[in-house]
């Protein structure tokens, strides 16, 4: 009888391995036919690689400083798109930039994405007392502005490069708690969940090995998104002062640092806003086309 079960769960477990590695197949195909992932997919490729190739795409140091060619426009010198107030080369400062802006929204969303998982799994899977609770101090955290309550933890733990991104990954958590329990709420209740549960398995085990990996595809458009996001509002902290300090290539304090040179050399300001626009974007058309692929409700 044992080896007629055994045999039973090897079969059943190829059975359900074949059917994932098809589910993955028609996903990727699907992904390759989706123009926007495509698009946002390039984008994201192209600024990874800017930053991890920084020091052979430019021959100029980002904070080297030369107040003889300050404010020099682009394209009219070896610096392609001009220099900033300080003499410094503005497409060095950049793509060095891209390097911060990354890591930022990188350890941000892993802030998130980690605590988010982890409530909401406890949240959706015990329901009851313990999902009321947790869910009121989620609700209280959605209450207050994003924008605001990445601002006042910033405030609290000072402002630095660091603390901007443990601020913008905590504002972020009841975002993924929600999705994770959402998710966490729809999967508990199939079959397969109750049959495990008959045959002895765990909570830990019915959490994390049966009904997480079935709840990630909205959970990876989420974190996705969350990277764009992330990005751009470590942009609005170092506008405010709040983020990255002097002499850090940071796209939004380099936008703050020049901004009263609006009129007088525009490029200053724009070169980064446009690297923060492409880069939101890319991860915005990313996320996108996930949603299409990874959501059966698109597909019909």
């Amino acid at each position: 009888m044992n080896t007629e079960k055994n045999e039973n769960t090897k079969e059943e477990s190829s059975v359900v391995s074949i059917e994932k590695n098809s589910l993955f197949r028609e996903a990727l195909f699907q992904l390759k036919g989706n123009k926007s992932a495509i698009i946002g997919f390039i984008i994201i490729v192209s600024f990874i690689l800017m930053a991890f190739l920084a020091p052979w795409l430019t021959p100029f140091e980002p904070n080297a400083q030369d107040i003889s060619i300050r404010k020099t426009a682009p394209f009219v010198s070896s610096h392609i798109l001009g220099t900033d107030d300080l003499g410094r080369d503005l497409l060095t400062r950049i793509i060095y930039g891209s390097r911060v802006s990354l890591v930022i929204g990188t350890i941000s969303v892993t802030i998130s994405l980690s605590f988010g998982i982890l409530i909401g799994l406890i949240s959706g899977y015990y329901g009851g007392w313990v999902d009321r609770i947790v869910m009121r101090f989620i609700d209280m955290m959605l209450a207050i502005p994003y924008v605001l309550l990445t601002i006042v933890i910033v405030a609290l733990l000072g402002p630095s490069l660091v603390n901007a991104m443990i601020a913008i990954g905590v504002s972020q958590i009841p975002q993924y708690a929600r999705v994770v329990r959402a998710s966490v709420l729809a999967e508990k209740e199939n079959d397969y969940i109750t049959a495990e549960r008959s045959l002895g398995a765990s909570n830990f085990e019915l959490m994390f090995k049966s009904i997480l990996p079935n709840s990630i595809a909205p959970i990876f458009v989420q974190a996705t998104l969350g990277v764009g996001n992330a990005i751009l509002s470590s942009a609005a902290l170092s506008f405010l002062g709040l983020g990255a300090q002097p002499p850090t290539s940071e796209w939004g304090l380099m936008i703050a640092s020049s901004r009263e040179f609006v009129t007088s050399a525009w490029w200053i300001v724009t070169f980064p806003g446009v690297a923060v626009l492409f880069t939101v974007l890319g991860f915005n058309l990313l996320a996108d086309g996930l949603r299409d692929v990874l959501d059966p409700r698109m597909k019909d």
